[in-house]
């Protein structure tokens, strides 16, 4: 004890309540360890393991793409042509599938660019002319509606020109 009465010294934590603390740390870091051993990729990469990998055919895959919305623009067609749709609608409806094909094709953002973006950046000439030609003075004027059927015939030289 101390000379003033009333203070006493600081507890002192004996040396099991360190191991202790030491112990838990000890298995949090091996559990941690575990958990990286059996989440880890069971091969190895080597050339040999690259080479021997199946060989994806990117030709087929823009086939396939192109096919897809070429499709897409058929259904939007006869959606109009069949009196489903109103012009604005179709053409509406083209700009999306459009700018979709794009970021499908190439990763490239399309569908929330504005059309003085898509020019700044330098896009494909026959998205800009799609663009500007049929679907922005369909969609945004209230003047001026295009004739959808003309609309896909530029979504189709979009789908199929598309680098």
């Amino acid at each position: 004890m101390s000379d003033i009465e009333g203070l006493y010294p600081p507890a002192q934590y004996g040396w099991g309540w360190l191991l202790l603390a030491f112990g838990v740390i000890a298995l949090v870091i091996l559990a941690g360890i575990v958990v990286l051993w059996a989440t880890r990729p069971r091969y190895k990469l080597t050339k040999e393991t690259i080479a021997a990998a199946p060989d994806v055919n990117g030709d087929l895959i823009t086939a396939a793409l192109r096919a897809e919305y070429l499709e897409r623009l058929r259904v939007v067609e006869q959606a109009y042509t069949a009196g489903d749709i109103d012009a604005r609608e179709a053409n509406r409806r083209l700009s999306r599938e459009v700018r979709s094909f794009v970021q499908d094709y190439s990763g490239f953002e399309a569908p929330v660019l504005g059309l003085n973006d898509l020019i700044e950046l330098g896009v494909h000439p026959a998205l800009i002319d799609a663009m500007q030609r049929h679907y922005y003075p369909s969609i945004f004027r209230s003047d001026m509606i295009i004739d959808p059927i003309a609309g896909v015939a530029a979504g189709r030289q979009v789908v199929t020109s598309w680098y």
